[in-house]
């Protein structure tokens, strides 16, 4: 099991023994947590979802069971999905082209060098760190959403359109004072000030399709 979900984190899966000593006493050694598996499967089963830290994966292309490919692709559709870094021994250039296209960090041929490694590992611990900062804050805008009512909803679509007031009132058949009601609910829940930063958040947590169905 995976214990220790404080610190950024790098996983190693690689079915060689000797490898995965080899890489997580490396990680270690720049200071770095490292949790290693000898397989893809038990890596899957041991993951945390959804990520609660920053993390990446070092990852062998081939191995018995579940290769490197399919693991990455499995991986694609968490929430965050924790970056990859592709080793191999006799990586081929289309597997190399898949992995890269499939969002891989980079494709290291064994041997490589060890600062390029640890390079490609910090780099990716950065980008899966904004992009969890970034997931949360977009999970947190749209429980914000589902907490206004339908009508608030309505509400806002028509705000974020540049509509004013009369113009909500007269296209949703209420008084242009329950409209202002309705409206300070919605930067209330929404906890902005602003017009402009009501309009946003919802792009940010991707209201605007709402938008074009409601309005």
């Amino acid at each position: 099991m995976i214990e220790d979900l404080s610190a950024p984190t790098v996983y190693i899966v690689d079915d060689e023994a000797s490898v995965c000593r080899c890489l997580a006493r490396m990680v270690r050694q720049a200071r770095l947590e490292a949790r290693t598996f000898s397989s893809a499967e038990e890596f899957l089963a041991a993951r945390p979802a959804p990520w609660p830290h920053a993390a990446c994966l070092i990852l062998d292309l081939q191995m018995p069971g579940l290769g490197g490919l399919e693991l990455q692709q499995a991986l694609a559709s968490d929430l965050a999905p924790c970056p990859v870094i592709f080793i191999s021994g006799n990586g081929d250039i289309p597997s190399t082209v898949q992995a890269m296209r499939q969002g891989a960090v980079t494709f290291l041929t064994k041997p490589f060098d060890d600062q390029d490694l640890l390079k490609a590992v910090r780099d990716a611990i950065e980008t899966h760190r904004t992009l969890i900062e970034s997931t949360s804050q977009v999970q947190l805008l749209r429980r914000q959403i589902d907490s206004l009512t339908e009508r608030e909803r309505e509400v806002m679509a028509w705000v974020i359109s540049g509509a004013l007031n009369k113009q909500i009132a007269d296209e949703l058949g209420i008084a242009e004072q329950t409209v202002k009601v309705h409206r300070g609910r919605v930067m209330e829940k929404m906890h902005v000030v602003s017009v402009a930063q009501l309009v946003r958040i919802s792009v940010a947590a991707g209201f605007e399709a709402a938008l074009k169905q409601g309005v």
